[in-house]
């Protein structure tokens, strides 16, 4: 029995560019849209949000001098692009597959509704969810909250490259980081504990969704953690839970 009937998966806009660092590599899409295909046939609803980073960084990087509300604009198309590359991965695999977008663009994406991408999670369909949260100011970890929020999922799962959960320090830069297992929202928020920005975490917190962080460069953490394996960092409301 799978432990979660209904998730959201946050993919970094990095994850789909794998090793070249940039961009969106096709063989990386349909690793991962095969994973996403064997947690769709365990009878688990499913909606992801993706990032855009492998092509437009933000004020981070890319869009260094510019106004900010004007880059996270353009962050936005940039997800809407790897959503359409997931979109079109998953439905190769013959997994129905609907982008919705929080900016209109109907020739390209449905446009976001909560109750119908519920029910395209009824139906079996795997919701993607583009445009961020079609507000400059507010990341896409941020977007993972406020969807899963809406669309009463249980968990999110977060999948993080180069990090198989959360540490005190950067684990590629200090040997010695101590990884956690389990931790609270207030821990994160406390120890300032680079997961996600602070907006989401209390949108987390505030709506007692749990999180479990894991490493998405062996592509089958996403199965294994939708069905429930022990991997990665839980962070819950209490107690990890």
């Amino acid at each position: 029995m799978a432990k979660y009937k209904r998730v959201v998966l946050k993919l970094s806009g990095e994850s789909l560019a794998g090793d070249q660092g940039f961009g969106i590599n096709p063989a990386v899409v349909e690793a991962i849209a095969k994973q996403i295909k064997r947690v769709h046939e365990e009878g688990i609803e499913m909606a992801i949000v993706v990032g855009g980073g492998n092509i437009w960084r933000g004020l981070a990087g890319s869009a260094k001098g510019m106004e900010r509300a004007s880059a996270d604009y353009m962050g936005m198309m940039a997800t809407v692009m790897n959503a359409l590359a997931l979109q079109d991965g998953l439905e190769k695999l013959d997994v129905h597959t609907r982008v919705q977008t929080a900016i209109e663009m109907r020739q390209v994406a449905e446009p976001y509704i909560r109750r119908k991408a519920i029910r395209h999670m009824e139906k079996g369909r795997v919701v993607i969810f583009g445009a961020g949260t079609g507000n400059p100011y507010f990341s896409t970890d941020t977007t993972a909250a406020l969807r899963a929020a809406e669309v009463e999922a249980e968990v999110i799962l977060m999948g993080k490259k180069n990090t198989d959960g959360i540490y005190d320090s950067d684990p590629n830069k200090n040997p010695d980081a101590k990884k956690f297992d389990e931790l609270t929202y207030t821990d994160i928020l406390s120890r300032r504990l680079a997961v996600m920005d602070s907006t989401a975490t209390s949108l987390c917190m505030d709506n007692e969704i749990p999180l479990v962080v894991f490493n998405i460069d062996d592509y089958e953490n996403i199965y294994r953690v939708a069905v429930g394996e022990n991997i990665g960092t839980t962070v819950g409301t209490v107690g990890g839970k």
